[in-house]
């Protein structure tokens, strides 16, 4: 028997979702920190990419960039 031959439409794929995890906002805090201090260039390679926070700590990040004090 023949093979038989389909045309690709790529509707068989599932959409794209990357693997997540969870760490506690302190270890993260401490892992940055240290990037930041020490200067990692990989932060760079994470500068566009998207973070979902919590809605109450998005709330007070962006009270505290309104309220601190301007350079």
């Amino acid at each position: 028997m023949r093979p038989r031959l389909r045309i690709y439409t790529g509707e068989d794929e599932l959409p794209y979702s990357p693997a997540t995890t969870t760490i506690s906002f302190g270890e993260l805090v401490e892992v940055l920190e240290d990037a930041i201090r020490d200067h990692r260039t990989w932060l760079q390679d994470f500068r566009k990419d998207d973070v979902q926070i919590p809605e109450d700590l998005y709330e007070v990040l962006t009270e505290y960039t309104r309220l601190r004090p301007g350079a």
